[in-house]
């Protein structure tokens, strides 16, 4: 069924940045959905795509959750009365239940809590988080080992199909 606009809506078109690297790093236990504190050139700097979350990671203090080591690149048109700073600590909008679970379990040895992607949900910026612990170096090759045969098998499927 389509939506307002008559459009179908696909997962992958409101994606704004992955981090990929967490994926292969670590193994994911819990998501959370956290919404997040921007300015307005910030938001149009998004709206072009322009931002990374690699080597970002997300900090509890105070009873709040901070997003560090986001860059949003700003753009060239952005106001010149306003100092843009593409690193800046943003806040993260999450329950307090929510903030209470990511501190305990980030207290513990091994795990942290790394942002997943940033994406669009009804005109707002949301940001995915994972509780995560590290992965071990046979894990990794595992994992690409694993992602190496998906590849091969895919090939092999193809040919099968042409010939």
């Amino acid at each position: 069924m389509a939506n307002k606009k008559g459009k179908s809506k696909g997962p992958g078109n409101n994606v704004i940045a992955q981090n990929k690297k967490a994926r292969f790093e670590y193994h994911i236990d819990e998501t959370f959905e956290a919404g997040l504190v921007l300015a307005g050139w910030e938001v149009k700097s998004l709206r072009a795509g322009k931002a990374q979350l690699t080597d970002t990671y997300i900090l509890v203090k105070n009873g709040e959750a901070w997003l560090l080591g986001s860059h949003i690149m700003p753009l060239n048109t952005a106001s010149t009365h306003e100092v843009a700073d593409p690193t800046r600590t943003r806040k993260l909008l999450l329950h307090r239940k929510e903030i209470a679970k990511i501190f305990s379990r980030t207290q513990e040895k091994g795990h942290t809590c790394v942002p997943i992607k940033l994406y669009w949900k009804n005109n707002r910026v949301k940001c995915e988080l994972a509780l995560v612990t590290g992965k071990k170096l046979h894990d990794k090759r595992a994992t690409e080992k694993d992602r190496d045969w998906q590849r091969q098998k895919g090939r092999i499927m193809r040919e099968q199909i042409k010939g």
